[in-house]
């Protein structure tokens, strides 16, 4: 799974297994570490029945976005690329929320392997 924050903003690309895995056990997660300390950054995805769009949430040391089940069963049973959605903050700013799936890249780049990246959907390029 990957994570990109800009501003307020929140996306998380999901690779074929990760959308398997949140599919059968309700959850994803990755971290990131930080420093000799152990600190680290937690991002998880979560299946949510009662959820009617995505919603995040951060404790201090973890990202937690629920998922509608329903957008997680379109996301795996039909060509649909992503879910999106915008989540009210107290302070009337909005938070934007996309999860999609991650597609294998057009152009290799050095450090990055992506064969379990979903097909393009276009059909160009192979996994880098």
């Amino acid at each position: 799974m990957k994570l990109r924050i800009r501003g307020d903003a929140l996306r998380l690309r999901l690779s074929q297994r990760d959308l398997e895995t949140l599919a059968q056990t309700g959850e994803v997660a990755e971290a990131i570490h930080f420093g000799p300390d152990g600190a680290a950054l937690r991002y998880v995805v979560r299946a949510s029945e009662g959820a009617t769009a995505l919603a995040a949430s951060f404790d201090g040391t973890a990202i937690t976005v629920a998922m509608p089940v329903a957008q997680l069963r379109r996301l795996t049973q039909t060509d649909a690329v992503g879910v999106a959605a915008e989540q009210a903050l107290p302070d009337g700013r909005r938070l934007s929320l996309l999860i999609e799936k991650d597609f294998r890249c057009l152009v290799p780049r050095a450090g990055e392997e992506d064969a379990d990246g979903f097909p393009r959907p276009d059909g160009a390029g192979a996994a880098c």
